[in-house]
Protein backbone atom coordinates (compact mmCIF):
# COMPACT_ATOMS: atom_id res chain seq x y z
CA UNK A 1 0.00 0.00 0.00
CA UNK A 2 2.15 3.66 -0.94
CA UNK A 3 2.29 5.91 1.74
CA UNK A 4 -0.38 8.53 1.75
CA UNK A 5 0.87 11.89 0.02
CA UNK A 6 0.82 15.09 2.32
CA UNK A 7 -1.43 17.93 1.52
CA UNK A 8 1.59 20.35 1.87
CA UNK A 9 3.57 18.17 -0.65
CA UNK A 10 0.71 18.93 -3.02
CA UNK A 11 0.83 22.33 -2.69
CA UNK A 12 4.51 22.83 -3.24
CA UNK A 13 3.87 21.01 -6.58
CA UNK A 14 1.15 23.30 -7.87
CA UNK A 15 3.22 26.17 -7.02
CA UNK A 16 6.19 25.05 -9.26
CA UNK A 17 3.61 24.40 -11.78
CA UNK A 18 2.33 28.07 -12.10
CA UNK A 19 5.08 29.65 -13.22
CA UNK A 20 5.24 27.34 -16.48
CA UNK A 21 1.60 28.54 -17.33
CA UNK A 22 2.97 32.03 -17.18
CA UNK A 23 5.30 31.19 -19.27
CA UNK A 24 3.86 29.37 -21.86
CA UNK A 25 2.39 32.72 -24.11
CA UNK A 26 5.64 33.91 -23.99
CA UNK A 27 6.89 30.69 -25.65
CA UNK A 28 4.41 30.86 -28.20
CA UNK A 29 4.99 34.35 -28.91
CA UNK A 30 8.59 34.33 -29.68
CA UNK A 31 8.06 30.62 -31.46
CA UNK A 32 5.61 33.01 -33.97
CA UNK A 33 8.14 35.90 -33.96
CA UNK A 34 11.19 33.58 -35.09
CA UNK A 35 9.31 31.31 -37.80
CA UNK A 36 9.88 32.68 -41.44
CA UNK A 37 8.27 35.59 -42.79
CA UNK A 38 6.65 34.23 -45.41
CA UNK A 39 4.25 32.26 -43.18
CA UNK A 40 2.99 35.72 -41.89
CA UNK A 41 0.50 37.57 -43.42
CA UNK A 42 1.35 41.00 -44.54
CA UNK A 43 -1.74 43.59 -44.85
CA UNK A 44 -0.91 46.67 -46.51
CA UNK A 45 -1.35 50.07 -45.24
CA UNK A 46 -3.31 51.51 -48.05
CA UNK A 47 -5.55 48.47 -47.53
CA UNK A 48 -6.51 49.25 -44.27
CA UNK A 49 -7.12 53.09 -44.76
CA UNK A 50 -9.86 54.12 -47.03
CA UNK A 51 -8.60 55.58 -50.08
CA UNK A 52 -7.81 59.14 -51.20
CA UNK A 53 -10.13 60.68 -53.43
CA UNK A 54 -8.80 63.88 -55.02
CA UNK A 55 -11.52 67.17 -55.09
CA UNK A 56 -11.38 68.46 -58.19
CA UNK A 57 -13.49 71.52 -58.06
CA UNK A 58 -10.95 73.14 -56.35
CA UNK A 59 -7.58 74.26 -57.25
CA UNK A 60 -5.65 76.64 -60.23
CA UNK A 61 -4.83 76.70 -63.86
CA UNK A 62 -1.03 76.22 -64.66
CA UNK A 63 1.28 76.89 -67.64
CA UNK A 64 1.39 73.63 -69.55
CA UNK A 65 4.06 74.44 -72.23
CA UNK A 66 3.48 70.92 -73.98
CA UNK A 67 -0.25 71.26 -74.59
CA UNK A 68 -0.03 72.55 -78.58
CA UNK A 69 1.68 69.07 -79.25
CA UNK A 70 -0.87 66.46 -76.90
CA UNK A 71 -4.39 68.11 -78.29
CA UNK A 72 -6.89 65.32 -79.07
CA UNK A 73 -8.65 67.13 -82.00
CA UNK A 74 -8.01 71.10 -83.75
CA UNK A 75 -9.89 73.43 -85.34
CA UNK A 76 -10.67 71.20 -88.35
CA UNK A 77 -13.07 69.26 -86.23
CA UNK A 78 -16.56 69.62 -88.51
CA UNK A 79 -18.47 69.37 -85.04
CA UNK A 80 -17.76 72.30 -83.65
CA UNK A 81 -20.06 75.15 -84.29
CA UNK A 82 -18.30 78.03 -86.32
CA UNK A 83 -18.52 80.68 -84.20
CA UNK A 84 -16.51 78.48 -81.32
CA UNK A 85 -13.97 78.08 -83.74
CA UNK A 86 -11.26 80.37 -82.06
CA UNK A 87 -8.21 79.47 -83.81
CA UNK A 88 -9.80 79.44 -87.20
CA UNK A 89 -11.62 82.68 -86.70
CA UNK A 90 -8.15 84.56 -85.59
CA UNK A 91 -8.77 84.93 -82.09
CA UNK A 92 -5.78 86.33 -80.92
CA UNK A 93 -4.87 84.16 -78.19
CA UNK A 94 -6.65 80.88 -80.16
CA UNK A 95 -3.50 79.11 -79.43
CA UNK A 96 -2.34 80.09 -76.35
CA UNK A 97 -5.20 79.46 -74.10
CA UNK A 98 -4.68 75.88 -74.73
CA UNK A 99 -1.74 75.89 -73.07
CA UNK A 100 -2.87 75.44 -69.49
CA UNK A 101 -3.98 72.59 -66.95
CA UNK A 102 -6.04 72.50 -64.16
CA UNK A 103 -4.35 71.32 -61.04
CA UNK A 104 -6.45 70.41 -58.18
CA UNK A 105 -5.57 71.59 -54.34
CA UNK A 106 -3.41 69.00 -53.02
CA UNK A 107 -3.17 66.73 -55.92
CA UNK A 108 -1.76 66.11 -59.49
CA UNK A 109 -3.20 67.45 -62.37
CA UNK A 110 -6.66 66.37 -63.82
CA UNK A 111 -6.24 63.25 -65.75
CA UNK A 112 -6.63 64.17 -69.30
CA UNK A 113 -9.09 61.94 -71.28
CA UNK A 114 -8.15 58.90 -73.12
CA UNK A 115 -10.24 59.06 -76.39
CA UNK A 116 -9.10 55.49 -76.79
CA UNK A 117 -9.64 54.48 -73.61
CA UNK A 118 -12.52 56.20 -73.14
CA UNK A 119 -14.03 54.62 -76.12
CA UNK A 120 -13.30 51.08 -74.93
CA UNK A 121 -14.63 51.64 -71.20
CA UNK A 122 -17.56 52.82 -73.05
CA UNK A 123 -18.40 50.33 -75.08
CA UNK A 124 -22.17 49.52 -75.97
CA UNK A 125 -22.95 52.75 -74.29
CA UNK A 126 -25.71 56.08 -74.86
CA UNK A 127 -24.48 58.92 -73.68
CA UNK A 128 -26.94 62.14 -73.65
CA UNK A 129 -26.16 65.80 -73.12
CA UNK A 130 -29.07 67.69 -72.13
CA UNK A 131 -29.44 71.61 -71.90
CA UNK A 132 -28.95 74.58 -73.44
CA UNK A 133 -25.98 75.40 -76.01
CA UNK A 134 -23.67 75.33 -73.32
CA UNK A 135 -23.29 71.53 -72.89
CA UNK A 136 -23.63 71.53 -76.75
CA UNK A 137 -20.52 73.45 -76.41
CA UNK A 138 -19.15 70.37 -73.83
CA UNK A 139 -20.99 67.83 -76.40
CA UNK A 140 -19.02 69.17 -79.64
CA UNK A 141 -16.16 68.85 -77.16
CA UNK A 142 -16.02 64.83 -76.49
CA UNK A 143 -17.39 63.93 -79.71
CA UNK A 144 -14.16 65.96 -81.37
CA UNK A 145 -11.84 63.85 -79.22
CA UNK A 146 -13.33 60.48 -79.74
CA UNK A 147 -13.66 61.45 -84.06
CA UNK A 148 -9.61 62.10 -83.65
CA UNK A 149 -8.95 58.51 -82.89
CA UNK A 150 -12.35 56.71 -84.56
CA UNK A 151 -13.76 57.87 -87.90
CA UNK A 152 -16.16 54.94 -88.23
CA UNK A 153 -19.23 57.47 -86.92
CA UNK A 154 -22.73 57.29 -88.28
CA UNK A 155 -25.09 60.83 -88.11
CA UNK A 156 -28.45 60.36 -86.61
CA UNK A 157 -30.52 61.79 -83.87
CA UNK A 158 -31.62 59.37 -80.82
CA UNK A 159 -34.61 60.25 -79.17
CA UNK A 160 -35.57 63.19 -80.42
CA UNK A 161 -32.20 65.00 -79.97
CA UNK A 162 -30.83 67.21 -81.79
CA UNK A 163 -27.45 66.16 -82.87
CA UNK A 164 -26.18 62.60 -81.89
CA UNK A 165 -23.04 60.13 -83.45
CA UNK A 166 -22.88 56.47 -82.65
CA UNK A 167 -19.24 55.49 -83.33
CA UNK A 168 -19.65 52.01 -84.91
CA UNK A 169 -16.85 49.94 -83.72
CA UNK A 170 -17.53 50.41 -80.29
CA UNK A 171 -21.18 51.10 -80.69
CA UNK A 172 -20.59 54.06 -78.26
CA UNK A 173 -23.66 56.94 -78.93
CA UNK A 174 -23.36 60.42 -78.22
CA UNK A 175 -26.50 62.84 -78.57
CA UNK A 176 -27.14 66.29 -77.41
CA UNK A 177 -30.82 67.49 -76.88
CA UNK A 178 -31.17 71.08 -77.14
CA UNK A 179 -33.76 72.15 -74.08
CA UNK A 180 -33.41 75.74 -72.49
CA UNK A 181 -35.61 75.96 -69.40
CA UNK A 182 -35.94 71.40 -69.40
CA UNK A 183 -39.48 72.08 -69.27
CA UNK A 184 -42.04 72.77 -71.81
CA UNK A 185 -42.39 76.11 -72.58
CA UNK A 186 -44.27 78.65 -75.48
CA UNK A 187 -45.87 81.31 -75.99
CA UNK A 188 -48.89 82.57 -74.22
CA UNK A 189 -51.71 85.08 -75.15
CA UNK A 190 -54.74 86.11 -72.96
CA UNK A 191 -57.91 84.41 -73.65
CA UNK A 192 -60.97 86.70 -74.40
CA UNK A 193 -62.67 84.77 -72.38
CA UNK A 194 -60.95 86.12 -69.03
CA UNK A 195 -59.30 83.68 -66.42
CA UNK A 196 -56.95 83.64 -63.25
CA UNK A 197 -53.79 85.61 -65.22
CA UNK A 198 -56.27 87.55 -66.86
CA UNK A 199 -57.73 89.12 -64.02
CA UNK A 200 -53.97 90.13 -62.75
CA UNK A 201 -53.30 91.74 -65.99
CA UNK A 202 -51.44 89.39 -67.95
CA UNK A 203 -51.92 89.91 -71.72
CA UNK A 204 -49.11 87.88 -73.26
CA UNK A 205 -45.81 85.90 -72.03
CA UNK A 206 -44.18 82.61 -71.97
CA UNK A 207 -46.12 79.75 -70.28
CA UNK A 208 -43.77 77.74 -68.41
CA UNK A 209 -45.20 73.84 -67.20
CA UNK A 210 -43.19 73.36 -64.93
CA UNK A 211 -44.12 69.31 -64.20
CA UNK A 212 -43.84 68.67 -67.95
CA UNK A 213 -40.25 67.74 -69.05
CA UNK A 214 -39.37 69.23 -72.61
CA UNK A 215 -40.15 66.75 -75.40
CA UNK A 216 -36.40 67.14 -76.97
CA UNK A 217 -35.46 65.06 -74.02
CA UNK A 218 -38.60 63.02 -72.14
CA UNK A 219 -37.55 59.98 -74.13
CA UNK A 220 -34.03 60.16 -73.72
CA UNK A 221 -34.10 58.92 -69.76
CA UNK A 222 -35.23 55.56 -71.01
CA UNK A 223 -32.27 55.63 -74.19
CA UNK A 224 -29.71 57.03 -72.56
CA UNK A 225 -27.38 54.94 -69.62
CA UNK A 226 -25.17 58.29 -68.96
CA UNK A 227 -26.96 61.75 -68.68
CA UNK A 228 -25.68 64.95 -68.04
CA UNK A 229 -28.11 67.93 -67.71
CA UNK A 230 -27.66 71.53 -67.12
CA UNK A 231 -30.43 74.01 -67.32
CA UNK A 232 -29.56 77.97 -66.17
CA UNK A 233 -28.59 80.94 -68.33
CA UNK A 234 -32.02 81.13 -69.84
CA UNK A 235 -34.24 81.84 -66.70
CA UNK A 236 -31.77 84.68 -66.15
CA UNK A 237 -33.02 86.27 -69.76
CA UNK A 238 -34.52 89.48 -69.26
CA UNK A 239 -34.01 90.23 -73.20
CA UNK A 240 -35.62 87.13 -73.84
CA UNK A 241 -38.48 86.86 -71.14
CA UNK A 242 -38.77 90.68 -70.47
CA UNK A 243 -40.70 90.58 -66.58
CA UNK A 244 -43.36 93.50 -68.44
CA UNK A 245 -43.79 92.50 -72.17
CA UNK A 246 -43.21 88.51 -71.97
CA UNK A 247 -42.99 87.35 -68.51
CA UNK A 248 -42.99 83.98 -67.63
CA UNK A 249 -45.95 82.63 -66.31
CA UNK A 250 -46.45 79.24 -64.80
CA UNK A 251 -48.30 76.10 -64.94
CA UNK A 252 -48.68 73.19 -62.61
CA UNK A 253 -50.94 70.58 -63.91
CA UNK A 254 -52.22 72.32 -66.83
CA UNK A 255 -53.48 75.17 -64.59
CA UNK A 256 -51.62 78.83 -63.51
CA UNK A 257 -49.33 79.19 -60.17
CA UNK A 258 -51.71 81.97 -58.21
CA UNK A 259 -50.10 83.94 -56.89
CA UNK A 260 -47.58 84.34 -60.17
CA UNK A 261 -43.78 82.80 -59.36
CA UNK A 262 -40.82 85.16 -60.66
CA UNK A 263 -38.27 83.07 -62.26
CA UNK A 264 -36.29 81.79 -59.25
CA UNK A 265 -38.97 80.45 -57.52
CA UNK A 266 -40.15 79.30 -60.78
CA UNK A 267 -36.65 77.40 -61.50
CA UNK A 268 -37.09 75.88 -58.16
CA UNK A 269 -40.05 74.02 -58.97
CA UNK A 270 -39.07 73.20 -62.61
CA UNK A 271 -36.05 71.37 -61.06
CA UNK A 272 -38.09 69.58 -58.55
CA UNK A 273 -40.01 68.09 -60.90
CA UNK A 274 -37.36 67.34 -63.55
CA UNK A 275 -35.24 65.64 -60.54
CA UNK A 276 -38.56 63.88 -59.71
CA UNK A 277 -39.14 62.55 -63.47
CA UNK A 278 -35.78 61.44 -64.12
CA UNK A 279 -35.54 59.32 -61.23
CA UNK A 280 -38.69 57.52 -62.18
CA UNK A 281 -37.75 57.17 -65.69
CA UNK A 282 -34.25 56.46 -66.20
CA UNK A 283 -32.84 53.00 -67.20
CA UNK A 284 -31.59 50.64 -64.40
CA UNK A 285 -28.31 51.28 -63.44
CA UNK A 286 -28.76 54.49 -65.34
CA UNK A 287 -25.79 57.49 -63.82
CA UNK A 288 -27.45 61.33 -63.96
CA UNK A 289 -25.27 63.86 -63.60
CA UNK A 290 -26.39 67.12 -63.45
CA UNK A 291 -23.44 70.13 -64.61
CA UNK A 292 -23.00 73.20 -63.06
CA UNK A 293 -23.22 76.69 -64.11
CA UNK A 294 -20.96 78.26 -66.60
CA UNK A 295 -19.57 81.38 -65.78
CA UNK A 296 -20.16 84.43 -68.21
CA UNK A 297 -16.96 86.89 -68.54
CA UNK A 298 -18.19 90.14 -69.56
CA UNK A 299 -16.75 93.72 -68.49
CA UNK A 300 -17.86 96.78 -68.93
CA UNK A 301 -21.79 95.72 -69.09
CA UNK A 302 -23.99 92.67 -70.22
CA UNK A 303 -23.73 91.61 -73.78
CA UNK A 304 -26.14 93.96 -74.73
CA UNK A 305 -24.73 96.95 -72.96
CA UNK A 306 -21.51 97.06 -74.74
CA UNK A 307 -19.77 94.25 -72.76
CA UNK A 308 -16.83 92.71 -73.36
CA UNK A 309 -13.83 90.10 -72.94
CA UNK A 310 -10.89 90.92 -73.89
CA UNK A 311 -8.41 89.40 -71.57
CA UNK A 312 -5.33 86.86 -72.61
CA UNK A 313 -5.01 85.58 -69.32
CA UNK A 314 -6.82 83.68 -66.83
CA UNK A 315 -7.61 85.10 -63.75
CA UNK A 316 -5.94 85.32 -60.40
CA UNK A 317 -7.65 84.17 -57.37
CA UNK A 318 -8.34 87.60 -56.38
CA UNK A 319 -9.93 88.85 -59.52
CA UNK A 320 -12.06 85.60 -59.88
CA UNK A 321 -13.49 87.00 -56.49
CA UNK A 322 -14.38 90.43 -57.63
CA UNK A 323 -15.72 89.21 -60.69
CA UNK A 324 -18.43 86.81 -58.88
CA UNK A 325 -19.33 87.79 -55.52
CA UNK A 326 -22.95 88.56 -55.01
CA UNK A 327 -22.03 91.60 -53.03
CA UNK A 328 -21.17 92.96 -55.74
CA UNK A 329 -24.30 92.87 -58.12
CA UNK A 330 -22.47 92.21 -61.11
CA UNK A 331 -23.15 91.23 -64.64
CA UNK A 332 -22.04 87.37 -63.84
CA UNK A 333 -23.02 87.01 -60.77
CA UNK A 334 -25.86 84.64 -62.39
CA UNK A 335 -23.37 81.45 -62.47
CA UNK A 336 -23.58 81.64 -58.39
CA UNK A 337 -27.00 82.44 -58.03
CA UNK A 338 -28.38 79.64 -60.31
CA UNK A 339 -25.89 76.54 -58.70
CA UNK A 340 -27.48 77.98 -55.12
CA UNK A 341 -30.91 76.72 -56.86
CA UNK A 342 -29.16 73.65 -58.06
CA UNK A 343 -27.69 72.46 -54.99
CA UNK A 344 -30.79 73.14 -52.79
CA UNK A 345 -32.66 70.71 -55.52
CA UNK A 346 -30.25 67.93 -55.59
CA UNK A 347 -29.70 68.08 -52.00
CA UNK A 348 -31.62 64.96 -51.12
CA UNK A 349 -31.41 63.62 -54.75
CA UNK A 350 -29.22 60.96 -56.27
CA UNK A 351 -27.66 63.12 -59.25
CA UNK A 352 -24.57 63.31 -58.74
CA UNK A 353 -22.66 66.64 -59.60
CA UNK A 354 -20.44 67.25 -62.16
CA UNK A 355 -19.07 70.67 -60.64
CA UNK A 356 -17.22 72.56 -63.45
CA UNK A 357 -18.00 76.26 -61.99
CA UNK A 358 -15.00 77.28 -59.75
CA UNK A 359 -12.26 75.80 -62.53
CA UNK A 360 -14.40 77.86 -65.58
CA UNK A 361 -14.45 80.87 -63.50
CA UNK A 362 -10.44 81.79 -63.97
CA UNK A 363 -11.21 81.51 -67.67
CA UNK A 364 -11.72 85.46 -68.85
CA UNK A 365 -9.71 84.49 -71.56
CA UNK A 366 -10.88 81.67 -73.17
CA UNK A 367 -14.32 83.03 -75.06
CA UNK A 368 -14.66 83.54 -78.80
CA UNK A 369 -15.28 87.44 -77.47
CA UNK A 370 -15.04 89.48 -80.75
CA UNK A 371 -14.37 86.67 -83.12
CA UNK A 372 -17.51 84.69 -82.65
CA UNK A 373 -19.05 86.18 -85.50
CA UNK A 374 -22.00 88.26 -83.44
CA UNK A 375 -22.98 91.68 -83.10
CA UNK A 376 -21.66 91.67 -79.80
CA UNK A 377 -18.97 89.58 -77.80
CA UNK A 378 -20.37 86.47 -76.91
CA UNK A 379 -18.61 86.11 -72.92
CA UNK A 380 -20.94 83.07 -72.29
CA UNK A 381 -19.49 80.14 -74.92
CA UNK A 382 -15.98 78.42 -74.96
CA UNK A 383 -13.32 78.22 -77.55
CA UNK A 384 -12.99 74.89 -78.95
CA UNK A 385 -10.48 73.33 -78.48
CA UNK A 386 -10.68 75.20 -74.95
CA UNK A 387 -11.74 74.62 -71.29
CA UNK A 388 -14.85 72.38 -72.13
CA UNK A 389 -12.24 70.00 -72.91
CA UNK A 390 -11.42 70.04 -69.64
CA UNK A 391 -14.87 69.78 -68.42
CA UNK A 392 -14.45 66.30 -70.21
CA UNK A 393 -11.76 65.38 -68.80
CA UNK A 394 -13.70 65.97 -65.29
CA UNK A 395 -16.33 63.78 -66.74
CA UNK A 396 -14.05 60.83 -67.51
CA UNK A 397 -12.58 60.77 -64.61
CA UNK A 398 -16.25 60.74 -62.20
CA UNK A 399 -17.21 58.02 -64.46
CA UNK A 400 -14.34 56.16 -63.87
CA UNK A 401 -14.27 56.18 -60.67
CA UNK A 402 -17.95 54.83 -60.68
CA UNK A 403 -16.42 51.39 -61.63
CA UNK A 404 -14.26 50.76 -59.28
Amino acid sequence: MPPARSPSASLRRHKAFVPLLLLLPMILIILFLISPLRSIPVVSNTALRPQRTCDYTAGGWVPDASADSQLRYDHTCKEIFKGWNCVANGKRNGRALLRWRWKPAGCELLPRLDPHQFLERHRNTNIGFVGDSLNRNMFASLVCMLRGVSGEVRKWRPAGADRGFTFLRYNLTLSYHRTNLLVRYGRWSASPDGGPLESLGYKQGYRVDVDIPDQTWADATSFHDVLIFNTGHWWWAPTKFDPIQSPMVFFEKGMPIIPPLLPPEGLDLALKHVVTFVNKAIRPNGIKYFRTQSPRHFEGGDWNEGGSCQREQPLSSEEVKEFFSLNNNSTNTEVRLVNQHLMKALEQSTFRVLNVTHMSEFRADAHPSTTGGKKHDDCMHWCLPGPTDTWNDLLAANLAATER
